[in-house]
């Protein structure tokens, strides 16, 4: 396993390497909006909402939690044309305003087009467990200021679940983000 790694690690560096990709980083702050679900009973009730009763999942309704964290952002495939592949790192926590650590993070590949529209895909890891996120947005640069502001989408996870022989399906509940932040450019 320690091979596959290394390997990983090494073959990514010289990836990195002999592309001269530009790195931008940043911090992100953001708003998430939550549907009922598994997810918005947890950040209403907290481990509490892990009843049993499958009937009660979801009971809670929807529920909103603020994001902080950072981005990594490298780009690829930029011959200076008007479209530039980007691959971006996005580790969050969020909850903190009601004393929760829900972490998440978010691998996106995508594209960003001259006027600073970008859009893109890829999986997210959180307590909910692996999904994928779509996200869309728009880079607004001021000299070297980066200013990205993005819209984020998470279809929920859903799940069927055999209770006292039983099934009963259910979601996580999609999230929806706006983030925000900053890039400077050197």
């Amino acid at each position: 396993m320690k091979k596959i790694v290394f390997t990983i690690v090494f073959g990514l560096g010289l990836l990195s390497a002999n592309a001269q990709i530009q790195t931008l980083a940043g911090p992100r702050i953001g708003v998430t909006f939550i549907t009922s679900g598994t997810a918005a009973d947890f950040v209403h009730e907290g481990f509490s909402s892990t009843d049993n009763d499958a009937n009660q999942i979801g009971k809670t309704g929807s529920a909103m939690i603020t994001q902080y964290g950072w981005q990594w952002e490298s780009r690829f495939a930029d011959g200076g044309a008007d479209v530039t592949g980007i691959v971006e790192w996005i580790a969050l926590v969020g909850g903190m305003e009601q004393g929760l650590f829900l972490p998440s993070v978010s691998s996106i590949i995508g594209v960003r087009v001259s006027n600073g529209l970008e859009i893109g895909a890829g999986p997210n890891l959180s307590l909910t467990g692996v999904g994928m996120v779509f996200a869309i947005g728009h880079n607004f640069k001021s000299g070297s200021l980066n200013l990205p502001v993005n819209l984020v989408f998470m279809p929920g996870k859903s799940t069927i679940d055999n209770v006292d022989g039983k099934d009963y399906s259910y979601s996580s509940g999609l999230r929806i983000s706006l983030m925000v932040g900053f890039n400077l450019n050197k």
